[in-house]
């Protein structure tokens, strides 16, 4: 059987930048000892909110390596390793592999968009490519393509393939990808906005962007949903409805950036084309902020 790699509350890590736009490191551990400190799963590095199509191989290697020796084996790291070039897809795994990341999340190809079998196929080779977990990653708001299901049923036939980050915002698939996938494929919400229907429906926790700000409130939505307590995720997932809604009003990760140099935790640079949030923006977000007293 297939071994999920984390349960409950995984946190897509933002990339923190310094005016000169190289990674700054002495955010990124503050950053890390705030998530460690807010018991989440694990950490998903290099994804959508880390801006992993900005950064270099060498800064992959290098803030691997130090979100590593940082984390210290105490949850898992997942490492962002998507391309729409197999090849490169490949070279990262390995890259990425040799660093000593956890597991992998592989995104579906984007703008070089292929046909089902295409997908299965790149998918297969990048997994065998590797002796990590892989993880999924469907998000065709972005990618333009979708894993579909049946998809899902032939790609968990490769051995280190164990779920999917379901960001479509369709929940419909969710039972028909463990009908195709087996049970023991891990589904993942790719959106806070879905964690508790994604759990309702046998998902086993979420890659949140909100668990930047709200590591240990996130973990509390997952754990107690998986613990029994349905009403206290119903109520925390009510709470903090709003402020989710006003932290994807622009391109991810704008607003969780500026959301994250309110409390504190680094600055709200972003490598370009990513840039400033609205003002208007801004200031809805930081009244939410408020509202809930978390600045």
């Amino acid at each position: 059987m297939k071994k999920c790699v984390f349960k409950g509350c995984g946190t897509a890590l933002v990339t923190p930048f310094s005016k000169d736009n190289k990674i700054d490191y002495n955010a990124l551990d503050k950053l890390i000892d705030f998530q460690l400190e807010g018991n989440i799963d694990a950490l998903i590095i290099f994804g959508t909110t880390g801006e992993a199509s900005t950064l270099t191989d060498d800064e992959k290697a290098t803030m691997a390596k130090f979100v590593l020796k940082k984390v210290n084996g105490k949850i898992p790291v997942i490492a962002g390793a998507g391309s729409n070039n197999t090849f490169r897809a490949i070279e990262l795994s390995k890259l990425l592999e040799s660093s000593g990341v956890d597991a992998l999340l592989h995104v579906t190809p984007y703008y070089n968009k292929t046909n089902e079998e295409g997908l299965i196929r790149h998918f297969t080779a990048v997994a065998n490519s590797t002796n990590l977990p892989v993880i999924l990653y469907n998000v065709p708001s972005r990618t333009g393509m979708n894993i579909s299901p049946c998809a899902c049923g032939e790609l968990a036939n490769v051995s280190n393939i164990c779920g999917i980050k379901e960001a479509s915002g369709d929940l419909r698939v969710i039972g028909p990808i463990h009908s195709k996938a087996g049970e023991d494929f891990a589904v993942y919400a790719g959106n806070d906005d879905v964690i508790l229907p994604t759990l309702a429906c046998g998902g086993v926790g979420v890659i949140s962007v909100l668990s930047n700000i709200l590591p240990v409130q996130v973990s509390e939505i997952c754990n107690s949903f998986l613990g029994g307590d349905i009403n206290k995720t119903r109520t925390l997932t009510s709470k903090y409805a709003r402020l989710i809604s006003l932290l994807f009003c622009e391109t991810n990760p704008i607003p969780i950036k500026y959301a994250l140099s309110l409390t504190g935790h680094c600055n709200d640079y972003t490598r370009l084309p990513l840039w400033n949030m609205s003002e208007a923006n801004k200031e809805l977000l930081k009244r939410e902020m408020e509202f809930l007293e978390i600045i």
